[in-house]
């Protein structure tokens, strides 16, 4: 480098990107590049630790990146350079960050909300419907030469009453692909959400309204603290009997106990769960039980979804290296003050 030249900020990417290769090698005219691809915690952490990513700027972080580094808890946001300032997360769930340890630390945070909302919405129907249907019966029935096996009568969707609990972005996806299959839709959110739901005779409810009402409840909320256990023996109890739970949000919002439970005393007609609470093992229980459609977290595994997210996480390093400000911060990390001195809000 020439004495009057300017180096370029530092990026690194943890994983591997998939889909978006030009945008991410787009990055390289204003900044240097970096990987790390392999390793283990132990070893990311002493690397951190010994200065290897001194002068790192923003962070790329991959969803699967958690296999390298583990989840970014306080002790490894704690080892990270001090010249860190952006961590840019594939993924709209981010409970594998510690996001207020990031805060603390002067480290905005972003997700990629917006991205994921339709594939997700799309997993949630394919899983109500499937769950209503008891598919899982006839399917494994006729792949062993059984025919239907002993399926039974099932149920439609039509004239019953879906509760959404969370109408973020995915979950108003959800509302909107099921008022064409006659489902009367309610939810139960922090507060009423635009009027724009009106549109699709959204109601609003309390969660213990919901719970008591719904003959669907399709959960979308994010892991924190609030919402770990949040529906266990006592929610279950309160459910209507022959209802049909639906996650396609975190597995530990549910107490799986409590629902193996609820399926085997009849009070859960059928689960549809693409998301598990120690991924990637399953419970027991819920493998046992036919009247269960089981999906292995792969509600965004699409080439369309997963595009958008990748291009969706360069574009937030790029905010962050040209304008010091992400364009989709979490919550958490949307009040402080950047490295840059500018607000942690919106772009």
């Amino acid at each position: 480098m020439l004495p009057d030249e300017v180096a370029k900020p530092l990026v690194l990417l943890l994983g591997e990107v998939v889909l978006a290769h030009t945008e991410w090698k787009s990055l390289s005219k204003i900044a240097e590049l970096r990987q790390v691809n392999h390793g283990t915690r132990e070893q990311f952490l002493n690397d951190c630790r010994a200065g290897a990513y001194d002068g790192v700027l923003a962070i790329s972080r991959t969803y699967d990146s958690t296999q390298i580094t583990g989840r970014f808890d306080q002790e490894l946001v704690d080892a990270l350079p001090s010249s860190l300032k952006f961590v840019s997360h594939n993924g709209a769930g981010y409970d594998s960050i510690d996001a207020h340890a990031c805060a603390a630390r002067g480290i905005s945070v972003s997700n990629t909300p917006g991205a994921v909302d339709a594939c997700s919405a799309d997993t949630a129907m394919f899983l109500i419907l499937g769950a209503l249907r008891r598919i899982h019966i006839p399917y494994t029935a006729l792949r062993a030469g059984k025919w239907r096996g002993h399926m039974g009568l099932t149920h439609e969707p039509e004239g019953k009453t879906l509760g959404i609990l969370g109408m973020g972005g995915i979950g108003t996806a959800v509302a909107r692909r099921a008022q064409p299959f006659g489902l009367h839709i309610q939810y139960h959110n922090r507060s009423c959400v635009p009027e724009q739901m009106n549109l699709i005779g959204a109601k609003y409810v309390s969660f213990e309204e919901l719970l008591q009402t719904s003959d669907i409840i399709s959960v979308h909320l994010p892991l924190n603290a609030s919402t770990r256990g949040l529906i266990s023996h006592k929610e279950f109890a309160m459910m209507k009997t022959g209802v049909v739970l639906v996650n396609t949000a975190r597995g530990p919002i549910v107490n799986e106990d409590a629902l193996v439970q609820a399926l085997e005393e009849g009070k859960v007609w059928g689960a549809g769960l693409d998301v598990h609470a120690r991924e990637p093992e399953i419970h027991p229980g819920l493998i046992a039980n036919e009247h269960c459609v089981l999906l292995p977290h792969v509600g965004t595994a699409t080439v369309e979804t997963q595009r958008k997210m990748e291009v969706l996480v360069v574009e937030n390093v790029r905010s962050a290296l040209e304008r010091g400000c992400l364009l989709t911060p979490v919550l958490e990390t949307r009040k402080m003050v950047n490295g840059f001195g500018l607000s942690g809000e919106i772009c």
